[in-house]
């Protein structure tokens, strides 16, 4: 079987381990491009987009791709809506890995908002001293408020403008909870800004805010277009197994 993963995330680069010397499918990882280092993978990476769901239509077909394995970002809205009008297109199984958001425990004080700029507008103006753990896509949101000092951290460094007080730290996860406390810690951070990302890679950072008392700005999920949920690469797997052969409506 031939599958396209759509990944960028820790279940996709475990779909790449459980699928590298596999004969029975012949796979490929799609990477968004955002991230210029990514980890080295087992199987065939390709990185970049496809043009919308045209595109990725018209690339499913050429490469006479049989099923798609979504493994994006719960925050990946985008694609993941390409994926599932392409693959009705073309009549392919698309089975998506929908990892279960955090849900705040005794001990949070989360304030939950729908949108980045809903977060800018919640840290109020009073000066705050904040750590922006959310990626470096949209930063630039922040400088909008300017009164805030700010520590970020993310993989690749930002772009375009920036709060005129910020701290950035280039590192890549997971963090361990002593690591996360420290970072509060150290910088004297009162507000902790977060996606609901879900998994076990960055929660730690949660778990530190909870155990200082802090606050969390938490920004909620967007609404994400699925294929047949499931909730592990394993279980992806499975389904594929069991899926049958759909008939494809026309390119």
């Amino acid at each position: 079987m031939r599958l396209l993963i759509l990944g960028g995330t820790t279940e996709a680069s475990t779909l790449a381990r459980l699928l590298a010397g596999d004969a029975r499918h012949q796979a490929t990882l799609s990477l968004a491009g955002r991230t210029a280092s990514p980890r080295a993978q087992p199987i065939a990476t390709r990185a970049g987009g496809f043009g919308g769901a045209d595109g990725l239509a018209e690339w499913l077909s050429a490469e006479k791709v049989d099923a798609v394995i979504d493994a994006t970002h719960p925050y990946a809205d985008q694609i993941s809506a390409n994926a599932v009008t392409a693959c009705d297109r073309l009549g392919l199984p698309l089975v998506s890995i929908v990892r279960p958001a955090w849900l705040p425990v005794n001990g949070d004080r989360w304030q939950n908002v729908e949108s980045t700029e809903d977060a800018v507008a919640a840290l109020g103006p009073a000066a705050r001293r904040v750590f922006l753990s959310l990626g470096r896509q949209e930063l630039h949101l922040f400088a909008a408020a300017p009164q805030h000092h700010y520590v970020a951290r993310s993989i690749d460094p930002p772009d375009g403008a920036l709060p005129p007080d910020l701290v950035f730290i280039q590192a890549r996860g997971p963090f361990d909870k002593a690591a996360e406390r420290k970072l509060l810690l150290d910088g004297r951070i009162e507000t902790v800004v977060s996606k609901n990302s879900g998994g076990s890679a960055t929660y730690a950072k949660i778990e530190a805010a909870r155990e200082l008392g802090l606050g969390v700005i938490m920004i909620a999920r967007p609404a994400k277009p699925t294929g047949q949920p499931v909730d592990s690469p394993q279980a992806a797997l499975a389904a594929l197994s069991h899926a049958g052969p759909r008939s494809p409506r026309g390119v």
